[in-house]
């Protein structure tokens, strides 16, 4: 059987202050009227029935994941007592799949990336399903890459080992290359054989099992400690799972170090929505490259900027280029687009002040 498991733990520092501790990025409803985390599931519902969608998120989301997406059972929803990365979220979910059904297929999803094209994204997933099922294989998905980007992580494809038996090309992965700089970025570019890592991955749950077993063997036990999700006992198996785990990434964990890696690389207007800027360059924009979110802006002699408003306020913006404005009802953000990356600095500064509420 097929199941997806969605990542949903992270904080969304970079999208203050309209992402805060309380309610993080993956439950706004930054682009459309649906959230994130609810678009991430409507995506992914034609594959994988909702009975089989498992979200693992931080223990103080796990009232906030059910109250939106009320048609998943409560025991799908697993709650971090600490965040430590995907790993061992991965982990716990093929550990607990495995054991439920032993012939589990996943789909790991991030819970907060921007989809223009579901149909071919579906796609995609079939073939990369298609292709761990058909063997010891762990597949993730590359993104063809159209600019020399530098906040992404780069899959190289080895050309030469190509599997063209499926609905779509399947390569072999040569290697993982972290954020590069931008002169990096723009030879992989050039090379033509480099995709941006996506941070989705498709596997069979025995497979990652395995490859969790060789690289990160005590993760591997440590899972296989945990109840099963019927049992009375699991949220404390749970959560001395997640206190006894080491911190690391299921890129650098597993995907760097495993054989059999595959990449399908796909085109279907994918974005991380990993900032501000990342909205704006979403949204639909006026003759002057302007946009807004809501009809409580004005923009004059302004170009190329970015308003986001409650409706409370009226925000007028007058002889800017490339600005972003985002209120709240207890906060403004000023910032220019291009520094829009940084926004999470604030929440480090005010951390520990007289405004340590408001991150």
């Amino acid at each position: 059987m097929r199941y997806a498991l969605i990542m949903a733990g992270g904080v969304g520092t970079r999208f203050w202050p309209s992402s805060r501790l309380a309610k993080p990025k993956q439950f706004l409803n930054l682009i459309g009227e649906r959230s994130m985390i609810q678009t991430t599931v409507d995506r992914i519902r034609p594959l994988i029935d909702p009975s089989r969608i498992l979200v693992i998120t931080n223990d103080a989301y796990v009232g906030l994941v059910r109250e939106q997406l009320p048609e998943l059972p409560e025991a799908n929803v697993i709650g971090e007592v600490v965040a430590k990365n995907t790993a061992p979220c991965v982990a716990l979910a093929a550990s607990v799949l495995h054991r439920e059904d032993p012939d589990a297929s996943m789909v790991v999803l991030p819970a907060d990336h921007h989809i223009q094209n579901p149909d071919e994204f579906r796609r995609i997933l079939e073939t990369a399903l298609d292709k761990a099922e058909n063997g010891p294989n762990l597949v993730t998905v590359g993104i063809t890459p159209h600019r020399p980007e530098t906040g992404y992580g780069y899959i190289q494809t080895a050309d030469t080992d190509v599997d063209r038996t499926l609905a779509r090309p399947v390569h072999q992965v040569k290697s993982f290359a972290e954020k590069p700089d931008i002169h990096t970025a723009i030879r992989f570019l050039q090379s033509g054989d480099f995709l941006w890592n996506s941070g989705m991955f498709i596997w069979r749950a025995e497979t990652v099992l395995r490859a969790f077993t060789t690289h990160l063997p005590e993760m591997t036990a440590l899972a296989r400690t945990v109840p099963v999700r019927s049992d009375a006992g699991f949220k404390s198996g749970v959560d001395a799972f997640y206190r006894s785990a080491n911190s690391i990434s299921i890129d650098y964990g597993i995907m760097e170090k495993a054989d059999m890696v595959h990449v399908v690389p796909g085109e279907f207007g994918w974005s991380d929505v990993g900032s501000w800027m990342a909205v704006y360059e979403l949204a639909e924009k006026d003759a002057n490259g302007n946009a807004s979110q809501g009809d409580h802006a004005l923009f004059m002699d302004s170009a190329n900027c970015y308003a986001k408003t409650t409706g409370k306020r009226f925000a007028a913006m007058v002889g800017l280029d490339g600005v972003a404005v985002v209120e709240t009802d207890d906060t403004l953000l000023v910032c220019r687009l291009e520094a829009a990356q940084d926004v999470k600095k604030v929440v480090d500064a005010i951390k520990g002040s007289t405004y340590d509420s408001l991150r």
